[in-house]
């Protein structure tokens, strides 16, 4: 059963197991297409096992076999749809964790955190990266706040929640905050 069709990926479940495959791409030359999606598979299933081990919970990654990976399902409910203040303060601590481990997930939005078996999880680390400057952490920072702008009406209580959990333990939480106002201000005048 096809779960999510992307540009990138296409996402089935198959025998309670998650099958995340890259699509391929018609206009790379196809030696080129298979190596790119080959090492960006790669690259996605070691940033899922380094979120894992700083702490980050994840789904287990299962096999790994060319540009696919096969993964734990994880059979919960988007954050999108059950978020509140103390789940949001959760998120933060876990950003922070990530973070903290050199990690910026690149599409951090309510979507991409799920609530199972009362564990914010978070999935779909395709677009992330090793980074640990200011501005990479701002950006994704920035990126989940326009989520909670854009979706939740609520959204100052979930930011100010986030950033209680985000300040917890991560030392350069205050630097990355003032980062991700600098972020907005960019926007509006662009």
């Amino acid at each position: 059963m096809y779960l999510t069709s992307g540009a990138e990926a296409t996402v089935k479940l198959e025998d309670g197991i998650i099958i995340k495959e890259r699509v391929p791409k018609s206009y790379r030359v196809r030696e080129l297409d298979e190596r790119i999606r080959k090492e960006r598979t790669k690259a996605e299933a070691r940033l899922l096992s380094e979120a894992r081990r700083a702490g980050v919970p994840t789904p287990v990654i299962y096999d790994i076999e060319n540009s696919t990976i096969k993964m734990q399902y994880l059979d919960g409910t988007a954050m999108k749809y059950v978020i509140d203040e103390k789940l949001s303060e959760q998120i933060g601590i876990l950003i922070a964790d990530l973070h903290g481990a050199g990690i910026v997930h690149g599409d951090l939005t309510t979507s991409n955190l799920i609530l199972f078996n009362d564990r914010v999880y978070m999935i779909d680390f395709g677009l992330s990266f090793f980074d640990s400057s200011t501005e990479a952490r701002g950006v994704d920072v920035h990126v989940l706040f326009q989520t909670f702008e854009s979706t939740h009406k609520d959204h100052e209580k979930l930011i100010e929640a986030f950033c209680r959990g985000y300040r917890q333990d991560f030392e350069q939480a205050d630097e990355v905050l003032e980062r991700v106002k600098d972020i907005e201000k960019r926007g509006r005048y662009a």
